[in-house]
């Protein structure tokens, strides 16, 4: 691990994709305080596609590349130290912690986050996947949804429902296990999307569930009906791809207390994670009203048997109040740090990047008792996912990584 200086001085050397770090200075204040911090700008992880671990392909709204939380952890924390998220969404920076040796801590208000997560950090193996949905009978359903039929075959909507209440009946007698949810996880992430691996006929990338009446249209446009799929082979091919790269708990960490805490709390009172447990944070708030998490996980929320209307996300308009959350967030951020410990708090640029959110998480921060260290500003290429979305440089959604590194005083 990094001393503070020392990862100043990696910032400032850092040349691994042939570019050199340029600096601009922001002058900042905090009520009656004002300071300078330095702004870094460089290629600091890749902007190439599928780089990180095969667990880590998992598709969610608006999440970052492991490669993001990799930069932070290798420098910032030693094996055996806990990594936090409070909006931990797919879980990228918990899982990479632990795939790193570190311990995972995460928060996140929505349910569907964990069950997401929870899973990918006990992997079971191919065979015992397999043979689990072998004995599933998914030939029996009671739930009648008929509308999602414009996204599904109604055979393959049996199927998905036989499924889904198979694993409540599980979770309600305490026998649901790391298979299940496993399978439970893996049928979330292929219930819709756009190529023939997904239980749908074809729709939008599967990290947006569009409504009902849009997917009628999608199908009108297209001229196309939902055909019969079997779910099981799609979960088990999809399942041999995410355990790829998986060959078990690394030996070098063996001996260290890898076990997750896990809490689904309001990130500016996750109580259920200890005070001073953590040496590093990694995470990445809504950045105000960009995203629709509510309406773009309803159908998976609906699989797990929650209603995602119900489920008090953050969607600010204002900037003020945005402000003022980010400050409560980074409050209960600095009671869950140890003392020397750091937060990496990725934000990006928003508004046609006229909005530089930086500049509002930097003296939130402050306000909240931490101390600014960076804000480390990674210039990338807008990835095939963003494309997708119609987005270009500097026409929408976020452009960059800004990421605004902060300290929690040695000797608190």
């Amino acid at each position: 691990m990094l001393t503070n200086s020392e990862f100043i001085s990696c910032i400032e050397s850092f040349d691994a994709f042939g570019t050199k770090t340029r600096f601009e200075e922001f002058k900042w204040s905090a009520g009656s305080r004002s300071g300078r911090t330095l702004k870094a700008f460089n290629e600091y992880w890749t902007s190439a596609q599928r780089q990180g671990h095969s667990l880590q392909e998992i598709s969610y709204r608006a999440c970052f590349k492991p490669q993001l939380p990799g930069f932070f952890i290798s420098r910032l924390a030693n094996p055996g130290d806990a990594v936090y998220d409070p909006f931990m969404g797919r879980g990228t920076t918990p899982l990479e912690a632990f795939l790193r040796g570190c311990r995972p801590l995460g928060n996140d208000i929505n349910p569907l986050s964990r069950a997401l997560l929870e899973p990918r950090l006990t992997p079971p193996t191919l065979d015992s996947i397999s043979e689990r949905l072998d004995s599933i009978d998914l030939t029996k359903a009671k739930e009648k949804f008929p509308t999602l039929e414009v996204f599904f075959h109604s055979t393959t909507l049996q199927q998905i429902i036989a499924l889904k209440e198979y694993l409540l009946k599980r979770e309600q007698t305490g026998a649901i296990d790391q298979v299940d949810r496993w399978i439970r996880m893996v049928a979330i992430n292929r219930l819709t999307g756009h190529s023939p691996g997904f239980f749908s006929v074809y729709s939008l990338p599967p990290n947006q569930a569009v409504s009902i009446e849009a997917q009628a249209r999608i199908n009108e446009t297209r001229q196309q009906t939902p055909e019969s799929k079997e779910i099981a082979p799609r979960i088990l091919q999809r399942s041999k791809s995410l355990l790829k790269d998986w060959t078990g708990p690394d030996r070098n960490y063996q001996r260290l207390n890898l076990s997750a805490t896990l809490t689904t709390q309001e990130a500016h009172a996750a109580t259920g994670i200890p005070s001073g447990a953590a040496q590093l944070v990694v995470t990445s708030p809504p950045f105000l009203d960009v995203v629709d998490y509510q309406a773009d996980n309803w159908m998976r929320c609906w699989f797990l048997d929650i209603d995602s209307s119900t489920i008090n996300i953050a969607r600010l308009k204002r900037v003020k109040d945005w402000q003022l959350m980010i400050t409560s967030v980074l409050r209960d951020l600095r009671r869950v740090l140890r003392p020397g410990g750091y937060v990496a708090f990725e934000v990006g640029e928003i508004r046609n990047g006229t909005l530089l959110l930086e500049e509002l998480v930097l003296p939130a921060g402050v306000e909240a008792g931490l101390i600014p260290v960076i804000v480390l500003v990674n210039v990338q290429e807008f990835t095939k996912t963003a494309n997708t979305w119609g987005i270009d440089n500097q026409t929408g959604g976020t452009n960059t990584n800004r990421i605004v590194v902060f300290q929690k005083e040695q000797s608190a």
